[in-house]
């Protein structure tokens, strides 16, 4: 199989970059010219001596930002664990070095957008989980890559990849562009990866949790919902459980995402937003283009839709249910379980109702199983599509329980667990899971929500806590702000990492230099000023009370009326995404 180079050293001269590979017994050395922007294949002997040197774990790749060209590399990595022999790593530093080395080439105005463009970049790169492996491919789940042509197999990692999953796919594409240089292109996953050394009976195996999100409609919680025109859906994540035992391996695949038709939720300053279905697009396009692509990769789907059936969530289930009619496809089976309802009053055994309800789906579904000798006994033919609204918290919940009890069957014919034994009585491996669980639910919270998980006091401990519902207010505050106050910003960062947004070569003004209207500045100070003067005025009594109480009541009505007149325009106070054009996000 094509493999990445694992270890090399950067050069830098200040006409060139010089990536060295430093396998054993290789001479390939990337040149990169920093004026030029040319990438070449050559060798050892023309790294100049003169040459700054130092070592990198790999090269994420280049992009192109008002300065000009970026040149992004991964300084630090570390060990996750072993997956069929090969090591998977975590990057965990990364550098953004400029091909030009100096800035003076820029006005002021350029140069304060370069930085908030680096920033953007950094904004990114330190979002926790990115990981890559140099001889093994992530992208794709153990059932794919078994299934493969000898001609696949031949591929480079970069070429192979499942292009859903490479999250520097845009940044390698100078690299992917010239072949020769694939060895030196590492396709990076972002999610949550796990490997657990695990015992039962005294049985040692392997279990591993691997969650990819998708590049295609990523983003943040509320500027991202829905589906686009390709059918791609917001917070899209494959998630696959692995489990190793003498040479055997299985593995059981789930998916989420965002309700599969068009419907946003901008932020406006309230709580919760009103869900909002589109009423101008065709949904049945869209929709129809998601499962066509999902029921080829993954075969059949139950779609669990975890939403509660009143309120504003209700039109959203409502919708999926028709269009799901509306298709008419046999290979597609949806359940509506309105989680806060059943669950309510702390009744999380109710979880269980579900459980059983799909039992019978799960075990014709199957999972991916192959004896140590080789032989493949179980393929999966389908999966279940859990959703809720953000496919975070709920959703995770649901997961985790089905992915026990398919866990159960697995380490039953694997000879791990003995007849009548069940996995909730092995106290020491039943605390890996749950956290391993609790730690992939937060991964995927913080990546898509800005904050950790809801509800992971349940995944870990099995067991509603009054520990856990107050964690769940303190997140959900963060939540709050972050998705008022700076997931515009967030929003922009992935998508010019992802390629969503490209800077301009030429010298023009960047969407940057939106200029926010006067009510932005203004209604705030009047409103602070308004309820300071009442504060004042409750302290510092007049002569009488009556003249007290007069100037409490106009100062406390103005700091009103300046507040419902901002909460109305909520979405004018926002921090909204500056680089794609409204409609884009809808």
């Amino acid at each position: 199989m094509a493999t990445a180079y694992e270890r090399y050293n950067l050069h830098t001269t200040p006409e060139k970059f010089y990536i060295e590979a430093c396998d054993e017994g290789a001479d390939a050395v990337l040149a990169i010219d920093r004026v030029s922007n040319e990438m070449t294949l050559t060798g050892k002997k023309d790294v100049p001596p003169s040459a700054v040197t130092r070592p990198i774990c790999g090269i994420m790749g280049t992009i192109r930002l008002v300065a000009g060209m970026y040149l992004i590399v991964i300084t630090r990595k570390r060990n996750v664990g072993s997956l069929l022999g090969h090591s998977v790593w975590k990057a965990v530093d990364f550098d953004v070095i400029s091909y030009k080395k100096t800035v003076l080439h820029l006005s002021e105005i350029q140069s304060q957008e370069n930085k908030t463009f680096l920033s953007m970049i950094n904004n990114v790169l330190t979002t926790d989980g990115f990981y890559f492996c140099t001889d093994y491919d992530l992208t794709h789940t153990l059932q794919r890559l078994s299934n493969t042509s000898p001609d696949f197999q031949e591929m480079s990692l970069l070429e192979r990849a499942d292009q859903r999953f490479v999250w520097n796919g845009n940044l390698l594409r100078e690299l992917a562009a010239q072949p020769e240089l694939h060895k030196f292109a590492l396709p990076v996953v972002h999610g949550f990866i796990v490997m657990k050394p695990c015992r039962i009976n005294g049985k040692i195996f392997e279990w591993i949790l691997i969650s990819r999100r998708s590049c295609f409609r990523a983003g943040v919680r509320y500027y991202v919902r829905g589906i686009d025109s390709e059918g791609h859906a917001a917070n899209f994540v494959e998630t696959e459980q692995i489990v190793l035992y003498e040479g055997a391996k299985a593995s059981f695949i789930q998916t989420r995402g965002s309700m599969p038709f068009y419907w946003s939720q901008r932020p406006n300053l309230k709580y919760k937003p009103k869900p909002i279905i589109s009423k101008t697009t065709n949904h049945m396009d869209g929709f129809q283009r998601h499962f066509d692509s999902q029921l080829l990769i993954y075969g059949k789907q139950t779609l669990l839709n975890l939403v509660n059936q009143k309120g504003s969530e209700k039109p959203l289930e409502q919708a999926f249910d028709k269009m799901v009619s509306g298709m008419n496809n046999g290979m597609l089976n949806y359940i509506a379980f309105d989680f806060h309802k059943e669950c309510s009053a702390m009744r999380w055994e109710r979880l269980q109702i579900l459980v059983d309800l799909v039992a019978e789906t799960q075990d014709e579904y199957s999972y991916f199983m192959v004896t140590s000798e080789g032989k493949t006994v179980a393929q999966q033919r389908g999966v279940f599509r859990s959703n809720c609204m953000d496919c975070l918290d709920r959703t995770n919940v649901i997961q985790s329980l089905l992915a026990r009890r398919s866990l159960q069957s697995q380490l039953q014919r694997m000879g791990v667990l003995n007849v009548g034994q069940r996995i909730e009585e092995q106290a020491e491996f039943e605390k890996i899971y749950k956290n391993a669980w609790a730690d992939n639910a937060n991964a995927c919270a913080v990546q898509y929500a800005g904050t950790g998980a809801l509800k992971t006091d349940f995944t870990r401990t099995g067991k509603r806590t009054r520990l856990g519902l107050l964690m769940d207010g303190w997140n959900s505050m963060i939540r709050y702000y972050k998705n008022n106050f700076s997931d515009g910003f967030r929003q922009d960062s992935i998508d010019l990492f992802l390629g969503n947004f490209a800077v301009d070569e030429s010298d023009g003004p960047t969407p940057l230099r939106v200029q926010k209207d006067w009510k932005f500045l203004t209604l705030p100070i009047v409103m602070l000023v308004a309820f300071s003067m009442c504060i004042v005025c409750l302290l510092m009594a007049g002569d009488t009370w009556t003249e007290t109480l007069a100037y409490v009541m106009f100062w406390g009505a103005a700091s009103a009326i300046t507040a419902t007149i901002i909460l109305f325009n909520g979405q004018d106070f926002v921090d909204s995404p500056k680089l794609v054009h409204k409609e884009k996000l809808d």
